[in-house]
């Protein structure tokens, strides 16, 4: 059958590229191609608007199947991922309760964060009371300095329950970069804490001991190249460096585990676990592993901390379901999906089913557990991978020869590099060039948020390898809806609500979709919008906002009539309310010369004007 190549739809003559773009060129009518239907990436390439055949001949990304070498189309040959949640840990009776509900409820992996402190025999057997470690991935997170102790604890229960070691699987995540990452404190040791973490590990041998954590670059608002290209040189870091203390390479590397983010650049996620798995193989393999399995990465993925928001927090659903999705068709490990509610609270049980929810949907309804990379040979996907992992690898080599990855941390290179990525993202939002909906677009007019905010502290607060302050970079976790939410909480906190109000006049569509889009830009910082269906004349519109006691007047109309309205409403208005024109009419230069300098259009920056308003007002 696969010698039997039938041709579809054969009454259709095949159209070649060039007559693509001919017709392409013609439906432009002289605008640029380049410049219309290219998509030019934060990842450092540009993006077609149509794909062929021809785009994907000879690129290595479609040259093996699933679970061969180099394992782009995933390390195994099938797609059945683990469904993690994750929890805190203080209460460990109440943990471990949570746990078996959560086991009854679908979960196959368990993520534990332990406090330093509480790592002790006694709270181990009461965590894990009535848990088969054979059945279920079991992940463990504690402060970097107490990995050993849980470690040997973790063994001495396992062993004391007569568990089939070879069976039991999952993760001691130990991290020797957070601190630097993190916190800005240098961790010149980390060789020697590292070797002694690997070192334990070998009473674990299905445990993975040693964690990149990528997803603190995904949730600083690195780009998805960033997060790849220093991932890969994190993981290459701990292979050379532990090599050269004795062990062998491919040891070390089966004992890494990469947790990745998960943004909500669909198929570019998809995109980016493919090349994840291949470049990570090609890097161990240079080391001379006989076994290429030596090169198969763990990979866990969480969905992104950056684009979660605390107002219109239902939206984080749809955020998450899609991040969810690329992940799962890009056939990672296992899939952790942080709660709805989680950027402004602790989830509670509602939240928690529904994240959970998300990715047994998935796989009950969807079957996405059905189908081994399902992208695989789509020309789009195809070239995406190859695209990111070059750009990606170019990194790794730059980081490489800078030093290493640790040398990178240690100049403040790797988080300043990351940080101009978070800001350059969060200018975007500011000017709505990336949309956050419900955020800096198509906002909640009534929604408040102020009363729902309980935010928790991260359970790791100790400190590792030194006690000096920081003189480090520190990657910043601020949230893309960071600088919209701290807009509109102030004016909740302040206890005064401004007025905008829509004076519409002239030309019915232009005041009615100039008056829609200013409602939706003041409510950005929580104003109460008053719209109007239109006024018979300036004065009548004017009085009807003294009325109402206006903060900001908008006017709404069509550049043409700006030239005659605009005078006419400031001038009556008369500076008992701040005044606005809604666009950028040709007449701007005219009418800031009569004193009116507030314009709103779709090139605003919307964060800085409200802001603006917001010193004025509030």
């Amino acid at each position: 059958m696969t010698e039997l190549k039938e041709k579809l739809f054969s009454e259709f003559p095949p159209v070649s590229t060039e007559a693509w773009m001919a017709k392409i060129t013609a439906d432009l009518k002289g605008a640029p191609f380049e410049k219309k239907l290219v998509w030019k990436t934060g990842e450092g390439f540009s993006v077609n608007p149509f794909y062929r055949l021809e785009d994907i001949e000879g690129l290595k990304t479609a040259a093996s199947l699933p679970g061969e070498f180099p394992y782009v189309r995933g390390t195994k040959r099938d797609n059945d991922w683990k469904v993690r949640q994750d929890m805190d840990v203080r209460d460990f009776r109440a943990a471990n309760a949570r746990a078996l509900d959560w086991l009854q409820k679908g979960v196959t992996s368990l993520g534990f964060h332990i406090a330093g402190d509480e790592v002790k025999a006694e709270n181990m057997v009461t965590l894990l009371e009535g848990i088969c470690p054979e059945a279920v991935e079991l992940n463990f997170n504690t402060c970097p300095n107490r990995t050993v102790t849980l470690i040997t604890l973790l063994a001495e229960y396992l062993t004391g329950k007569g568990a089939d070691m070879e069976k039991c699987y999952g993760s001691v995540n130990y991290n020797p970069f957070i601190h630097p990452l993190k916190k800005g404190v240098t961790h010149d040791d980390w060789v020697e804490e590292t070797a002694t973490v690997l070192e334990a590990a070998g009473a674990l041998p299905g445990y993975r001991a040693l964690s990149v954590d990528a997803c603190l670059f995904c949730d600083a608002g690195a780009y998805l190249s960033q997060e790849l290209g220093y991932a890969l040189a994190w993981g290459n870091e701990c292979v050379a460096r532990l090599s050269d203390a004795g062990f062998a390479p491919s040891d070390v590397a089966r004992k890494i585990k990469f947790n990745f983010g998960i943004s909500s650049n669909y198929f570019m996620e998809i995109a980016k676990f493919r090349a994840a798995r291949w470049l990570w193989a090609e890097i161990v393999a240079a080391y001379g592993s006989e076994c290429t399995c030596a090169g198969k990465m763990l990979a866990h993925a969480r969905t992104s901390e950056w684009n979660l928001t605390i107002y219109d927090a239902h939206v984080n659903l749809l955020r998450t379901q899609t991040e969810t999705m690329s992940a799962a068709i890009a056939g990672v490990d296992s899939i952790t999906v942080s709660p709805f509610d989680s950027a402004c609270r602790t989830p509670d049980d509602f939240s928690e089913r529904i994240a959970r929810n998300q990715q047994l949907l998935l796989k009950e309804e969807c079957h996405f557990d059905q189908v081994v990379d399902p992208s695989g040979g789509s020309y789009y996907i195809e070239v995406l991978t190859d695209s990111l992992a070059q750009v990606a690898w170019n990194l790794f080599l730059e980081t490489e020869d800078r030093g290493g990855f640790y040398a990178t941390v240690k100049s403040g290179e790797v988080q300043q590099a990351v940080n101009a990525s978070s800001l350059a993202r969060r200018k975007a939002v500011a000017t709505r060039r990336e949309i956050l909906l419900g955020t800096n677009q198509y906002p909640n007019f009534t929604e408040t948020a102020a009363e729902k905010i309980n935010a928790t502290c991260d359970t790791c607060c100790c400190t590792s390898g030194s006690v000096d302050a920081p003189s480090l970079p520190e990657l910043d976790f601020s949230r893309g809806a960071s600088e919209f939410e701290d807009l509109r909480l102030a004016t909740e906190y302040s206890g005064r609500t401004p007025k905008a109000f829509m004076l519409t006049i002239g030309n019915l569509a232009m005041r009615l979709a100039r008056s829609q889009f200013s409602c939706n830009f003041f409510a950005c910082a929580g104003y109460s919008v008053i719209d109007n269906l239109g006024f018979d004349t300036i004065e009548a519109g004017i009085e009807a906002a003294l009325k109402a006691e206006a903060d900001i007047v908008v006017l709404c109309s069509s550049d043409d009539e700006y030239t005659e309205y605009a005078p006419a409403a400031f001038e009556a208005l008369n500076g008992r309310a701040e005044f606005v024109v809604a666009g950028a009419p040709a007449c701007s230069d005219e009418l800031r010369a009569r004193g009116i300098t507030h314009f709103i259009n779709v090139k605003s920056n919307v964060l800085e004007t409200l802001r603006e308003f917001n010193r004025k007002l509030i």
